[in-house]
């Protein structure tokens, strides 16, 4: 980090009060020296990374980043704010501020500054020197690393009494001068005794007693969401820790930008093992059959100590995971005591979660297509054979036919995906095998699940058996994809296809027959369905269900009458939070009023997730008022007519839509029926802690300044339900 921040990127005075205004006032000082080329643009690239998570960490951390084409070198800006800034962390305010710029497509330099930088942030020596120092020179010498938080102290010790009053400084010039670079010397000398003795005591016991050969020896994986801060920070709270214990650690850290796998020779020697993630861990098998901890990753970060205890404790008691050779995929897929109900959601939702993108790029081709040619666009000859470049309808029919195209593939890949994730790549080929000819046979969506988890299961069988050494290394090449390709063929041809294909198609005719009564209350069904965990499991089976019945050239009418519902209820959730936070903005935190800005944008894109902040934070009062206006929604718009051919897009497909004003007004019934629910119920609780005239809220935060930031725990935890 070198090059990345100067004395002129650091403001130990930051006197923003908002995230957005810190990023602006670290943003200038980068932009003054040329590293910023558009100062609008940037902040814009900035937000939308905040917008993605909160870029808060505990322990009064705020790290804003992002990659901007508006950045001509990596760069780092530092600000120290005495009030604290909300950036979205669980324990309160940040007052050490880091906004870190890095170029458009400079992966790797991005992560070596976020990771480095995460890594010093789990000293507290540093973290304590940075809110010390009383130059920017030494804070920027010290998150480049050119001076350690010791040399820091030592220094403001030494150039302390020319800086204090006279009286003082005469009083103690001497004896500040000669005890300084003793006491700066004694921490840097004294571990070398004291630590060098050390090794030799415990050394040798181990040879006088032959148990304790080696110290206890331990591999760890840390991995986050985005990869960067989180994962860091762990394995670097980890390392300190393990150090502490006197366990030889080491830690493999599966960033954004990949990671480089531990040694095999590492892992077989270990006695136990870590796993702190968030996402699952790649190409967990290598760790399988030894003593193992499973936790998140802010488990690494906050309680490394107990977690190396733990894995002692399960290698003392001979506690160990499933052997590789002895397991099989399916038995090591999910979190340690998962039932097959779970992985069975798990595995489905791996493909839904993969087939989505085509869902949403072939359904809006097909839409632009029909919005541009008409409903005869589905007519039209190939563009192959007829392309004329100034005519409207030969465009339409492009696009119809590319969105075709990408529709084609959708149960391929969400039968592939199952198996994949019940089998890993080996289930992949069986897998696309079986959902092509789920769609050979019309046995659609349903062949397509059958497929894939026929696909994992035979792979799985088929690792199961024990086979010569020399054949080992052909198995995932050749023998796997063929006997699997060749054994789910055969059942989806022959033995299950005809059963499934028949049911699809008597799926297919109820919802053709859905009318009056009947088709109303479904749309309530699903707008429940929809808003009931805002994207999580329940969510996607809503939303799948409803992408299936329009995944074809032709649907039928009631078929895009139950997407436009789905659409319409999923709509509601985030912008019946953001009409609440504006209308009795007392009634929430100041976090939740600025999450309420992005709930607008979210809400009006078909974004449910946009309402996680709310409900997590208030679930009692947020999930139910939510769930009446989705239902109130997809009932009205069945009730109506409207139809919609897109799978997403929000109000920026309303053009699409059949009944547009109508389908609008469904979703402006349910937001205002959850916007009024959610009001009355937070209404009984109070004003909400943090909110404007609350206790802890803005205007005590202005009259007790510092006091306030580290203040109340009430104004700084999630209302309680």
């Amino acid at each position: 980090m070198s090059e990345m921040i100067t004395a002129d990127l650091v403001d130990l005075d930051l006197s923003a009060e908002t995230k957005e205004a810190a990023a602006r006032a670290l943003a200038e000082r980068m932009a003054a020296l040329g590293r910023v080329t558009d100062l609008a643009g940037f902040l814009a690239d900035v937000a939308t990374r905040e917008a993605q998570m909160p870029t808060g960490l505990d322990g009064g951390i705020g790290i804003p980043h992002c990659r901007s084409a508006h950045v001509s070198e990596p760069t780092l800006a530092f600000g120290r704010s005495a009030a604290g800034i909300d950036f979205g962390a669980a324990d309160g305010p940040a007052d050490l501020i880091f906004l870190i710029a890095a170029p458009a497509g400079a992966d790797d330099a991005h992560l070596t500054i976020l990771s480095a930088l995460a890594r010093q942030l789990m000293n507290a020596e540093f973290t304590a020197a940075l809110r010390s120092a009383a130059d920017t020179a030494t804070a920027a010498a010290l998150i480049r690393g050119d001076v350690t938080p010791q040399q820091a102290a030592a220094a403001q010790t030494e150039a302390a009494p020319p800086s204090g009053e006279a009286a003082s400084g005469s009083a103690q010039t001497s004896p500040a001068d000669d005890a300084a670079p003793a006491e700066a010397g004694a921490p840097n000398a004294a571990p070398a005794p004291s630590e060098a003795p050390a090794p030799k005591d415990t050394t040798g016991p181990a040879t006088a007693d032959p148990t304790p050969e080696h110290p206890f020896r331990i591999v760890a994986v840390t991995s986050c969401p985005t990869g960067i801060a989180h994962t860091y920070m762990a394995a670097e709270s980890l390392e300190n820790a393990g150090r502490e214990a006197g366990v030889e650690l080491v830690v493999e850290t599966q960033g954004s930008a990949g990671f480089t796998r531990l040694d095999p020779a590492l892992i077989a020697a270990a006695d136990g093992v870590i796993l702190a993630h968030d996402v699952p861990v790649r190409d967990k098998d290598r760790f399988a059959g030894k003593p193992t901890v499973d936790v998140g990753v802010k488990a690494g970060i906050n309680r490394p100590g107990e977690l190396i205890a733990e894995v002692r404790q399960k290698a003392t008691r001979g506690e160990t995971t499933a052997p590789a050779a002895a397991g099989t995929p399916v038995e090591r897929t999910g979190e340690p005591g998962e039932g097959y109900g779970t992985k069975l959601r798990k595995w489905l939702m791996s493909g839904v979660s993969y087939m989505v993108p085509f869902v949403a790029a072939g359904g809006l081709l097909i839409a632009i297509g029909f919005a541009l040619g008409g409903y005869k666009v589905n007519k039209a000859p190939s563009v192959m054979d007829h392309f004329v470049w100034t005519q409207t309808d030969s465009w339409a029919a492009l696009m119809f036919q590319i969105g075709g195209v990408a529709f084609a593939f959708l149960v391929p890949v969400l039968a592939g995906y199952i198996a994949y994730g019940i089998a890993d790549r080996p289930g992949l080929v069986p897998g696309f095998v079986g959902g092509s000819i789920a769609l050979t046979i019309n046995a659609g969506f349903l062949g397509g699940l059958a497929a894939g988890l026929i696909s994992g299961a035979v792979v799985t069988a088929i690792q199961r058996v024990r086979i010569p050494q020399a054949l080992r290394g052909i198995m995932p090449v050749v023998v796997i994809p063929l006997i699997s390709s060749a054994v789910v063929g055969f059942l989806m041809f022959v033995v299950i296809g005809k059963p499934i294909a028949t049911a699809q198609k008597g799926m297919t005719d109820w919802l053709s027959g859905l009318s009056g009564a009947n088709a109303v209350l479904l749309g309530a069904l699903l707008g429940l369905m929809m808003c009931f965990d805002l994207g999580g499991p329940v969510n996607k089976v809503a939303y799948t269900f409803a992408t299936a019945g329009i995944a074809v050239s032709d649907p039928s009418d009631s078929a895009m009458k139950i997407m436009a519902a789905v659409m319409a209820a999923g709509m509601v959730p985030p912008l019946a939070m953001a009409l609440a936070t504006t209308v009795r903005g007392r009634l929430f935190t100041e976090t939740e009023r600025e999450n309420g800005k992005a709930a607008w944008v979210l809400g009006a894109s078909f974004i449910s997730e946009g309402a996680i902040p709310f409900a997590a934070a208030d679930p009692l009062r947020v999930i139910p008022s939510a769930m009446v206006g989705g239902a109130l929604t997809g009932a009205l718009s069945m009730a109506f007519g409207a139809t919609l051919r897109a799978p997403h897009g929000g109000v920026f497909v309303v053009p699409l839509i059949g009944n547009p004003f109508l389908y609008l007004i469904a979703v402006a019934a349910g937001v205002c029926v959850s916007t009024g629910l959610v009001v009355a119920l937070k209404t009984l609780r109070g004003s909400a802690p943090g909110a404007p005239g609350a206790p802890g809220g803005e205007r005590e935060k202005g009259e007790h300044g510092q006091a306030a930031r580290a203040g109340s725990p009430d104004r700084e935890q999630p209302v309680a339900a």
